[in-house]
């Protein structure tokens, strides 16, 4: 049976903003964070789906190219990029199917231990995430 769930490359870019706001939201990406994501999303994203970029990569490394501009930017809101994800989660709610879910809230929650344990600012945001997902 064939699916008609096709993640695309926004699909990516809006999970490097919501993994850049999670890091972020104590107002310090650190390395360990970044170093997490990085492993994480060879270990589990890649197998996500086939797609890839025109330069024949794949795209969940969408993922880190987006969190890496925002955090080079440093100037960018972590409740923007927080509020992007949650309006593209809305709008394609198709695509966040129950495994999808799950490997979001694990990734995100990695991310946010990475560095000295999850911090009151990033559970906050963690919690918010949790309640998003679950609507």
């Amino acid at each position: 049976m064939e699916t008609t769930k096709k993640l695309t490359h926004t699909f990516y870019q809006n999970l490097g903003k919501l993994f850049y706001a999670i890091a972020a939201s104590d107002n310090q990406v650190r390395q360990a964070e970044f170093d997490k994501l990085k492993a994480l999303v060879k270990s589990n994203w890649l197998d996500m789906d086939p797609l890839v970029d025109e330069f024949g990569t794949d795209a969940a490394y969408e993922i880190e190219i987006v969190f890496d501009w925002l955090n080079a930017q440093q100037a960018l809101n972590v409740n923007t990029c927080f509020n992007d994800f949650v309006t593209y989660k809305n709008a394609q709610p198709h695509l966040f199917t129950p495994e999808g879910k799950k490997l979001i809230l694990k990734t995100a929650h990695a991310v946010a231990d990475a560095f000295s344990g999850i911090n009151k600012s990033e559970l906050i945001l963690l919690a918010k995430l949790d309640l998003e997902l679950k609507k």
